[in-house]
Order: structure tokens, then C-alpha cells, then sequence
């Protein structure tokens, strides 16, 4: 995951916030307890996220400390842990390491190698326990890596034509590259195969290309500089900014209603605010600082 799932904070109450951190450190603890330093190392927000939507849904039994730990040495904070902050942190490490042994493959990151080398026990006792969550990540993973080497959907807009002409076919690539990011989100979404499977894949779904456009705009200057691929640059070198930004708010509002529809079928009363804070607020937050970067108001 991306670390873009997250909560607009001045929005939320004391309690609410002080409830979404005890959840954060208690993701942070099955990390640990369960993958060790290096696991704990892949912490990212999304699998907070995870842990409080299925919590909310679930309600499971929980175990709620007061506990210090490295990086809060003097003070004990709330700790909250369940069946679902557990699967969360394992999804987390799975992500993880699909991703660092997919970047050593294609990259040679020396880092990527080391994290997948020091990690491959616990990934070997996850794809055992969770077959069906690992057989999406690495298919769709290996899609998403394929369509990057093969600089799929950059020449559509090359060559004659217009940009009407061209955009329901850049948007078919698009959606289907985004496509990818969204499956392996939406499987990581379902733990269990039961009534909520239906609803729970399609907001992981949706989310998961929301944020996978989301990156791409996000990355597009670095990118650009570097030569990397990304899908979004075609359409703002095609049309200019002004047009091409229009076109990117409309893709991802789409998206993140499709999401939020989904999760407002789920029976969900706990944690509700806070949920609904990071789905109609937080995974906005890197949307207004890159628009407002790129327009010039600084970072």
C-alpha cells in the first residue's frame, strides 16, 4: 500500500483522533510481535485504516494497554489490538514484500532485496494462511510491473488526432492499469468469504485506484524528471495543465464515491466518524498539497 489512506486530523475530535492512534500503535505491535524490527519497518497508515473498517464491521473482542515504546520512550499512549489489527499488519508485510522483491527484480534496489530476503519466513507462513489474498497481490502485482516495462498507454495520445478522439481509448488503459492497484486492494479488503466479501472487495477496490491515480499525480514532476513511467503525464503534455487537472479531479471524485458507496452499505457504527473522515477527507489531503505545490503555493 501507498500510505495515502489516512485522516484529515484537525477535522476529527480528541477522542476520535486519540482512538485512531491507539489503533496505529496497536498495528504497530501485532507488526512487531508478529514480523519483528524489520516488519514493524512497513508500518504505513492504510493498514490502520484496514484495521479500524474491519473492527467497525467485525466488532471483535479487543485488548486495549497503556504501553511505551521506542519511539514514545517517556509517556505510555493507548494501545488497541484485535483479530484485525493482526490481519492488517500481515497484509501490510505481504504487500511489502511482493513489492521489494518486484523492485529488486526490475530495479536492483539493494534495499528492496534486503527487506524481501529478511522478511521471506514470515511471507512463506502468510501465503500459507491467507492462498487467496497472495495469489491476487502477485497477480496483479506482476500486471502492474508488466504494463510499467512495457510503457503501456504512453503512445495513445501520440500521432494524429485529437483529444476527444483519443480519450475514451487513454481511459480504457487507464482504468485498466489502475485496475490492477484495485483488485489486489480490494482481496486485501475481504478477509473472510461471507456476506460482507461483496461490499468490502468493492470499496478496497475503488480506493485502490483512487490511489493509484492519486500517486501518479502526486509523483508526475519526478517522474518527468527521471523518466519514469506514468500514466498522466500523456494527458498533461497532450492538453496542458488546466484541462488534464480537470479531467484527473473528475476521475478520482468518481472513484472515491464508487468506494464510499460501497462502504456505506456495510452495517458499520463503530468507529464510523473516523472512517468516514479518511474516505470523504483524508485521501484528499495529498490531492490539495501536490495541486497546491504545482500551482505554485509551495508544499
Amino acid at each position: 500500500m501507498f500510505g495515502m489512506i489516512t485522516v484529515n486530523a484537525p477535522e476529527l475530535k480528541v477522542r476520535e483522533l486519540a482512538e485512531y492512534r491507539s489503533y496505529y500503535c496497536g498495528v504497530c505491535n501485532s507488526l512487531l510481535e508478529r514480523s519483528g524490527r524489520i516488519g514493524q519497518m512497513t508500518l504505513s497508515y492504510d493498514c490502520t485504516f484496514l484495521a479500524l473498517l474491519l473492527t467497525g464491521l467485525y466488532e471483535p473482542e479487543e485488548v486495549r494497554t497503556e504501553e511505551r515504546c521506542l519511539r514514545h520512550p517517556a509517556v505510555k499512549h493507548p494501545v488497541t489490538r484485535n483479530r484485525f489489527t493482526d490481519y492488517a499488519a500481515d497484509m501490510n508485510v505481504l504487500l511489502a514484500v511482493m513489492k521489494a522483491a518486484d523492485d529488486w527484480k526490475d530495479e536492483r534496489k539493494q534495499l528492496s532485496r534486503a527487506e524481501a530476503v529478511l522478511l521471506q519466513k514470515e511471507f512463506r507462513k502468510l501465503k500459507a494462511e491467507y492462498p487467496r489474498q497472495e495469489e491476487t497481490l502477485r497477480k496483479n502485482i506482476s500486471l502492474l510491473s508488466r504494463a510499467e516495462k512495457r510503457s503501456e498507454g504512453l503512445d495513445v495520445l501520440t500521432g494524429p488526432g485529437t483529444w476527444e478522439e483519443k480519450r475514451t481509448e487513454y481511459l480504457s488503459v487507464l482504468d485498466r492499469v489502475s485496475g490492477y492497484s484495485g483488485k489486489f486492494l480490494g482481496e486485501m479488503f475481504a478477509p473472510e468469504e461471507d456476506v460482507f466479501m461483496h461490499d468490502l472487495r468493492e470499496c478496497g477496490f475503488f480506493l485502490g485506484k483512487f490511489i493509484y491515480l492519486l500517486d501518479a499525480y502526486d509523483d508526475m514532476e519526478e517522474d518527468e524528471k527521471k523518466g519514469q513511467y506514468n500514466l498522466l503525464l500523456p494527458a498533461f503534455q497532450t492538453v496542458g495543465t488546466e484541462k488534464a487537472d480537470e479531467e484527473v479531479y473528475s476521475l478520482l471524485t468518481d472513484l472515491a464515491s464508487r468506494s464510499c458507496r460501497a462502504f456505506e452499505r456495510l452495517p458499520i457504527v463503530t468507529h464510523s466518524e473516523i472512517l468516514r473522515n479518511a474516505l470523504y477527507a483524508g485521501i484528499w489531503q495529498t490531492y490539495l498539497k501536490a495541486k497546491k505545490r504545482r500551482s505554485g503555493g509551495g508544499k
